[in-house]
């Protein structure tokens, strides 16, 4: 591209991301009726091609180091060229070692697992899904023979777990119905030292251990109650949406739900001890924070979503029905649908729908937002909480140092945290840095 082209872009990312930020800076302080219009987005299409080509060839060639000063990312002006070439970054690992795994492909797709490390990025053979353990010492790798646990990434393997039939328990009956999903995972969480696993999709949501699989959701009521709605002629389709789980870091508790049901807790014993109404229509997400003193519950309704706190200390025996105002539970943030979190002390991120991190304390104070693009779909941060990793569906996997001296010019948001590098996986083309 040439020089005049180089200017433009650069003149106009910038300008908006400073209108951007003055004018949400001016809203949350003083209110949305006086910060007046919003900026609007740079017509910029005429200049993504030759953009996009050029980041491409000074990756290729190792002159990338400067890009981002001299053609600053702008995730608004390339979402007509994202409509085609998106591809979304799930299960989001960072290893010890800095580099990083990632799911390229939503779990309905077919994708497999990269593995980020400096510049380079290669996938992984017949791994098709990732998890890792709450305290992160044991991670699972699944292929289509079943799913392996080892003590640190490839490590010594303590375990391998068949995937479910489907046929646990009151589904014996079941005969034909479709359970091929359980084998496209959106979580493989290891616990009680890689012995057991949650595994959570769309068919079900199951605690693998030696002995076979038990089931959390659907509940034997989800599951007669789903049949009895069903025509004569029509077919059992065991797929439950939202599915999501998490387990605590000293794997006691088990948080779990999906759309049809409320928040739940089980104990290690897998007794349910809590079942929590959510805030906004659907349940959509659960964690625990990094010291395991407190559980966080997001439910959504299109696009928006409440997430509520819980101190772990209260859970045995708790029954709330849907938007009860209890005590117990803190409203941490609303306007969220939530696809992804991470916690370091005091302090919970979440990704959303729009494209935000938004992190908050406990009793629901907010701390910072930061604009990456497209919905977040995966997000880790390293055991010194200065690191995050944060893919999306734009085919984003977002490199950002936390609590830095400065902010890149072209960043939207309230926080000094500093994108290091952001990879692009894109449909059809080798992966690239930008």
């Amino acid at each position: 591209m040439n020089a005049a082209q180089q200017a433009e872009w650069q003149q106009q990312v910038l300008a908006y991301s400073r209108a951007i930020n003055a004018y949400v800076d001016t809203g949350l302080r003083e209110g949305w009726d006086a910060a007046g219009k919003e900026p609007t987005v740079p017509e910029l299409q005429h200049l993504l091609q030759p953009v996009v080509e050029h980041v491409r060839a000074a990756f290729a060639a190792g002159n990338d180091r400067d890009l981002k000063a001299e053609l600053p990312i702008s995730h608004e002006a390339m979402i007509p060229l994202l409509e085609h070439v998106g591809c979304a970054v799930m299960q989001v690992l960072l290893l010890d070692d800095g580099s990083i795994l990632a799911r390229i492909g939503d779990w309905y797709q077919d994708g497999g697992v990269m593995h980020v490390r400096g510049r380079e990025a290669h996938w992984l053979e017949d791994i098709l899904f990732i998890g890792r353990s709450a305290d992160r010492r044991h991670y699972a790798a699944a292929s289509a023979a079943g799913i392996r646990v080892t003590e640190g990434w490839q490590g010594r393997e303590v375990a391998r777990f068949d995937w479910p039939t489907g046929q646990e328990g009151l589904l014996g009956e079941l005969g034909g119905a479709d359970v091929s999903w359980a084998q496209q995972p959106n979580q493989l969480i290891p616990f009680d030292e890689g012995q057991r696993l949650l595994l959570v999709s769309s068919h079900g949501i199951w605690v693998l251990a030696a002995s076979g699989a038990t089931r959390l959701l659907p509940t034997d009521a989800e599951i007669e109650e789903d049949r009895e709605d069903l025509d004569d002629d029509e077919a059992f389709d065991m797929r439950y949406d939202m599915p999501h789980g998490a387990v605590s870091p000293d794997n006691r508790w088990i948080a779990v739900g999906n759309q049809g049901s409320a928040h739940l807790v089980f104990d290690r014993d897998l007794n349910l001890v809590a079942s929590i109404g959510p805030h906004s229509e659907y349940p959509h997400f659960a964690c625990f924070s990094e010291d395991g003193r407190h559980v966080a519950f997001n439910a959504c309704h299109f696009y928006n979503g409440t997430t509520i706190g819980v101190a772990v200390a209260d859970l045995p025996g708790m029954d709330t029905d849907y938007y009860a105002d209890d005590p117990r539970q803190t409203v941490l943030q609303e306007g969220s649908r939530v696809y992804a979190t991470a916690c370091r002390p005091g302090e919970l991120i979440i990704g959303d729908a729009n494209g935000y991190l938004r992190a908050m304390g406990w009793d629901g104070q907010p701390h910072w937002f930061h604009h990456l693009g497209s919905t977040i779909s995966g997000m880790d941060i390293s055991a010194d909480g200065r690191t995050l990793v944060v893919g999306s569906h734009a085919g984003y996997l977002s490199i950002i140092q936390l609590d830095a001296e400065a902010a890149r010019p072209y960043q939207i948001g309230n926080a000094r945290h500093w994108e290091e590098k952001r990879w692009f996986f894109w449909q059809n083309t080798a992966p690239f840095c930008w």
